[in-house]
């Protein structure tokens, strides 16, 4: 379960936005091994691993939601360029929550 107060916060929220509504990333969201609410934590190294053989707009999106968690996650902008209309609408929204609030 995803505590109320994480929605509140700026760094989990995009993340949090993406992995809500991206069905691949929604798969791993209720999983500590990926995301551990208890700890707080998101495990990049797993995620990472996992989605290996993933397409490159699936991947994307996961590197967008983990770079919106801390910004350490660098990732190439341009492959934006991949995405379908949903997934576009999910990246921008998810920006407009970390950066606009």
């Amino acid at each position: 379960m995803i505590p109320d107060h994480l929605y509140q916060d700026r760094y989990w929220r995009g993340l949090l936005y993406i992995f809500m509504n991206h069905n691949k990333l929604k798969q791993l969201l209720s999983n500590p091994e990926f995301i551990d609410f208890e700890e707080l934590s998101v495990h990049v190294d797993k995620l990472k691993k996992t989605s290996k053989p993933w397409s490159t707009s699936e991947k994307f999106m996961l590197d967008l939601a983990l770079h919106l968690y801390n910004g350490r996650n660098k990732f190439d902008m341009s492959e934006a360029d991949r995405l379908d209309d949903k997934n576009t609408e999910i990246a921008l929204k998810a920006l407009r929550l970390r950066y606009a609030g």
